[in-house]
C-alpha cells in the first residue's frame, strides 16, 4: 500500500489498487445522505475509487462505470451506494431521467462521476473529490478533497483522520 497524506485533504496513490484502497478506507466515514462529486479526466481512477468505497461498505458486487446505464446501485453493504456517471449528459434537464433526485441527499451515499458540470442543479452540500494524474508518472494520482457545506466539512475531517490513523 502506497497511500500518502500530502496535507489536509490532499493524498497521493501510486497505482489503481491504492486508489481503491483509499476509497475503502473512507467508506466507514460515509452516512446516509452524503454526496461525493468525483472529478477528473477519463481513466484517472474515479471508478477504482468507487470500487473501494463499495467494498469498504461491505458490498461484494462488481463495480463498473455506469456510463450507459447512468446509475448503478450497490445495496448489499452497510448503507446503499448510488453510483452515477453523468458523462453523457449535456443539459441539466436530462438529470430528471437519471433517478438522481429520488436518492440524492436522502438514502445511502451518492458518488457522482462527472457531476461537477451540474453541481449548481444538484445540491449545495457535497464533498468534491478531484483525482489528477501525475504528469511524470501515469500511475500516480493526487486526490484532493474540497468540502461544500457543514456535513461535507465533517466528512472531510473524518476522512483525514482515518487516513492519518491508517498511516500511523
Amino acid at each position: 500500500m502506497s497511500l500518502e497524506r500530502l496535507g489536509v485533504g490532499t493524498y497521493k496513490t501510486t497505482c489503481a489498487a491504492d486508489t481503491e484502497y483509499f476509497g475503502e478506507l473512507i467508506a466507514p466515514c460515509l452516512e446516509d445522505g452524503d454526496v461525493l462529486i468525483l472529478t477528473g479526466g477519463l481513466g484517472v481512477g474515479k471508478t477504482h475509487f468507487t470500487k473501494g468505497v463499495s467494498r469498504g461498505l461491505g458490498d461484494g458486487h462488481m463495480v463498473t462505470s455506469p456510463t450507459f446505464a447512468l446509475m448503478a446501485v450497490h445495496d448489499q453493504g452497510r448503507i446503499p451506494l448510488f453510483h452515477f456517471d453523468l458523462y453523457r449528459l449535456e443539459h441539466a434537464y436530462e438529470l430528471e431521467d437519471t433517478g438522481i433526485f429520488d436518492v440524492l441527499g436522502y438514502e445511502g451515499a451518492c458518488l457522482l462521476e462527472w457531476g461537477e458540470q451540474f453541481q449548481d442543479e444538484l445540491t449545495d452540500e457535497y464533498l468534491s473529490v478531484t483525482l489528477k494524474r501525475d504528469e511524470g508518472d501515469s500511475d500516480v494520482r493526487t486526490i484532493t478533497l474540497e468540502a461544500h457545506g457543514d456535513r461535507a466539512m465533517e466528512l472531510s475531517h473524518l476522512i483525514d483522520k482515518a487516513v492519518q490513523d491508517e498511516l500511523a
